[in-house]
């Protein structure tokens, strides 16, 4: 399975890239604002939760534009992906059932222009930090660690909502609620520390950081880059390998099934 994995990536890697390129262009092809739109749509999305978290939730935390901005920007790129992935097969419908491709290039595709969009936002983060003049310590290195718990992570779970998404026709709905609801319980524009702190004796606030991977990685993300803090290794290595073992997973759901995907398309 593995071997067929980088097989078929170092086959169509090619392809891959040009339709990346592809489609970002074609993205920004009937705009006025052509790549600038790239750079203005988070900002936009940054500047309304900012609005909401100061004059409703009055917010006070350090940095708190780029602690917005961060969020959302990891929040997006996650997410994104995890809707798009539950179409992806339906939407190539035309490739996938005139020509042999890879499944899986389909993900990685998309995986490439989510990343590229969120490498723009990760600039602007930089940015908003010399802005600031945020102090930086060694711990910004475990942003590696947490980018590769975030793309293992998304890469499994796409794999895996992928192929349910052929045969359950619904599920991009039930997808679509459960992702509004865990937007509000991830923290994007508020400190989940600060506000659910004393709930349950600080249990809620484990639960909803650690318990939950996105959280996890964006909260993880603001202290190494904003605060200057550590990261909770054991919880780093757990979701590190619940990517690995979700990966393992979709690619093997996608091999066995490809070839019934056509007909069930």
């Amino acid at each position: 399975m593995l071997e067929k994995l980088i097989f078929d990536t170092k086959k169509y890697w090619k392809y891959t890239k040009y339709a990346a390129k592809s489609e970002l262009k074609s993205e920004v092809a009937n705009s006025h604002l052509n790549w600038i739109w790239w750079v203005l749509d988070p900002i936009l999305q940054m500047l309304v939760y900012l609005f909401i978290a100061v004059f409703a939730i009055k917010s006070t935390l350090p940095y708190f534009p780029i602690y917005i901005f961060l969020g959302l920007t990891l929040w997006n790129f996650w997410s994104g992906l995890l809707k798009a992935s539950l179409k992806l097969l339906k939407r190539n419908k035309g490739i996938v059932s005139k020509v042999y491709l890879p499944k899986l290039t389909l993900l990685f595709i998309r995986m490439m222009v989510n990343g590229f969009k969120m490498m723009i936002s990760f600039g602007i983060v930089l940015i908003m930090m010399l802005c600031w003049r945020v102090p930086l310590s060694w711990n910004i290195l475990y942003m590696i660690p947490l980018m590769l718990d975030l793309f293992l992570l998304t890469f499994g779970m796409c794999a895996i909502f992928m192929h349910y998404g052929v045969f359950v026709e619904d599920l991009s709905n039930v997808i679509d609620v459960a992702l509004k609801l865990l937007f509000y319980m991830t923290g994007i524009f508020y400190s989940i520390e600060d506000r659910m702190g004393d709930a349950m004796g600080g249990v809620l606030v484990y639960i909803l950081i650690y318990g939950n991977p996105i959280s996890f990685i964006i909260q993880s993300m603001r202290n190494v880059l904003l605060y200057g803090k550590g990261v909770n290794l054991w919880v780093l290595l757990f979701w590190g390998g619940a990517g690995i073992f979700m990966s393992i997973i979709g690619v093997k759901l996608i091999y066995k099934y490809e070839n019934s995907y056509v007909k069930v398309l």
